[in-house]
């Protein structure tokens, strides 16, 4: 009798993506494919807005304030994910992909040195990249699914988690196993506030206050999240995370100094909420 595969969609997708990274260390492998998910993601949700407006005789399809509006990144023609598929088995899809990262950068500033531009790198087979496209592009990660930014979310999470447990000790520097950060989450309640997080990693405290407001039937806008990470790598992970999920990131910032030996920028106000709890900052 054939063994059934119970896998969840998550699983399957790491695995099949995890085969593709042969010689190169997790390390450096996750940002090569969370930047492919978060690009996939963005593309999408442009996309969709994109088909709205062309079939509205009043509205421009390029124009880069109805996106703005509707809280959805702008994404230029040469960075959109039908462009970056057609060149996906070409010699040179890794620079295509750094200047489509590029490109995004450039139209939304929230997204300013946060992109990873690292496919043009010799290290990267670009067959390898090529097919890791293909995987993606082939995953049912539809937007008009209402569970679309849940599953790109989870996806996303998952693979947070893989590359932690690949890396070993280091992986604790960017990922805090979930089961904790929901215990704390718990704890602290945060119906409404501010949610801060001196050493935010890759922002699991925020997603995770986020769905805790939710099953709780409260307002995502009733919370504000602020943290710091002295960590730049990990800090770009966690924007690139926090933007999958449309949770505003714009007070969490990088502290070169560490998060435990800078007070926190002038913009933040010195007392910050945890649920209903809270603490002065020293």
């Amino acid at each position: 009798m054939a063994k059934t595969d119970t896998s969840s969609f998550e699983q399957k997708l790491f695995k099949a993506a995890d085969k593709l990274r042969k010689n190169i260390d997790a390390a450096e492998y996750k940002h090569v494919v969370l930047g492919l998910i978060f690009l996939k993601y963005i593309s999408e949700s442009f996309t969709e807005k994109h088909n709205e407006l062309e079939n509205d005789e009043y509205s421009d399809p390029e124009d880069r304030d109805e996106y703005i509006a509707a809280n959805i990144f702008f994404v230029p023609k040469e960075a959109r994910w039908s462009h970056i598929h057609a060149n996906a088995k070409l010699p040179t899809i890794g620079k295509t992909i750094d200047e489509a990262m590029e490109a995004i950068e450039r139209e939304n500033k929230e997204l300013k040195n946060v992109l990873p531009q690292v496919y043009g790198k010799a290290n990267l087979d670009k067959t390898s990249l090529g097919e890791l496209i293909d995987l993606i592009s082939n995953t049912d990660l539809q937007t008009e699914n209402e569970n679309s930014k849940d599953l790109f979310g989870r996806v996303y999470e998952y693979f947070l988690g893989e590359f932690a447990n690949a890396e070993g000790k280091k992986g604790g520097q960017f990922y805090t196993p979930k089961a904790i950060v929901k215990l704390m989450v718990e704890m602290i309640e945060p119906y409404k506030g501010r949610v801060y997080d001196p050493a935010s990693g890759s922002g699991g405290m925020f997603v995770m206050s986020e769905k805790f407001v939710l099953e709780h039937q409260g307002r995502i806008s009733d919370i504000t999240v602020y943290g710091q990470e002295s960590n730049q790598t990990t800090w770009k992970l966690s924007k690139m995370n926090l933007a999958i999920r449309n949770i505003n990131s714009k007070f969490v910032a990088w502290n070169s100094e560490g998060s435990f030996f800078k007070r926190c920028s002038s913009r933040f106000e010195s007392r910050f909420y945890f649920g209903e709890s809270s603490f002065q900052s020293k």
